[in-house]
């Protein structure tokens, strides 16, 4: 049987059934990516009145720069964009990148030596500073004659996570995680052993030692007493830390005499020892363990 389609309304007019009537307007979904990206490069914006965001904010956080010796100083002024070179549909079908080049204006300024105080011999110069992909009126890049977007992912906070568990035989293994605003992250961690260790960026993992001598702790007294495995003992409370032992040579600093040899334990020869000298305090290993020069790597 034929229906009826009369009584169908097919003048192109949308009839909305909710109870709200017409629904408003869909926004611009696009404007925040575009006006974001905008807002990063200040393109429009003349130099001297750009805000310290974005583009401009590397650059300033960056500049000045000055070698070694202090006698060259670098600075920076403006920065600009060029026009694209080719169009997007010529990127797409070339297989290129839709980018612009960045070009900034930077004065170099130079002293015959450190102590002279001002710079002199300047001079201003456009530097080539590389490609920057631009953004398309439709949100997206074209990178490679491909059509990419940006999708926005969860970033770690800034700070220190410490972490537990459990290994397989039951040792307790303890973590710390220290992620930086921007630039790589270090991690300390224990083995089955208890052997402490770092990593830089998630890498092959090293003795955190290594770390702690690139920072200035030398020796190996400096690092276990970072660790508090040392302690500072007055002569006249020596007989309280009898079986103890020495955490270095003992040398009387006004004669050169050495007293005692590292890892010496105090009895009562060496507390007699060290009251004829000048010695006034004794650091020793607060463990009472014989102390194993493999513990540092």
């Amino acid at each position: 049987m034929p229906i009826d389609i009369s009584k169908f309304n097919f003048n192109g007019e949308r009839i909305y059934l909710s109870q709200s009537g017409k629904q408003p307007d869909a926004p611009d979904l696009l404007n925040v990516q575009i006006q974001a990206f905008k807002e990063f490069l200040q393109e429009d914006v003349a130099p001297n009145e750009r805000k310290d965001t974005g583009m401009q904010a590397v650059f300033t956080r960056n500049f000045p720069i000055t070698d070694s010796r202090e006698t060259a100083l670098l600075e920076f002024i403006e920065y600009n964009l060029e026009k694209p070179q080719y169009s997007i549909r010529e990127c797409q079908e070339q297989g290129l990148t839709y980018a612009v080049s960045l070009k900034a204006k930077l004065r170099l300024s130079t002293k015959p030596n450190k102590e002279a105080k001002e710079y002199s011999n300047a001079v201003e110069q456009d530097v080539y500073m590389g490609n920057i992909p631009y953004m398309s009126p439709y949100g997206s890049f074209v990178i490679n004659g491909a059509e990419r977007v940006i999708v926005s992912q969860l970033h770690r906070a800034p700070g220190v996570v410490f972490s537990e568990s459990m290994h397989q035989n039951g040792t307790k293994l303890f973590s710390a995680r220290i992620i930086p605003m921007k630039g790589s992250w270090v991690e300390f961690t224990t083995d089955i052993n208890n052997c402490l260790f770092a990593y830089i960026d998630r890498r092959k993992k090293f003795p955190v030692t290594t770390i702690l001598r690139a920072l200035g702790y030398s020796t190996n007294e400096e690092i276990l007493d970072l660790f508090g495995l040392l302690e500072v003992v007055e002569k006249k409370d020596l007989k309280n830390f009898m079986g103890k032992q020495l955490s270095d040579d003992l040398i009387d600093k006004e004669t050169g005499e050495l007293i005692a040899e590292k890892a010496t334990e105090v009895d009562e020869e060496l507390i007699e020892k060290i009251n004829k000298s000048t010695i006034t305090k004794i650091k020793l290993f607060k463990s009472d363990r014989p102390y194993e020069e493999s513990l540092i790597a």
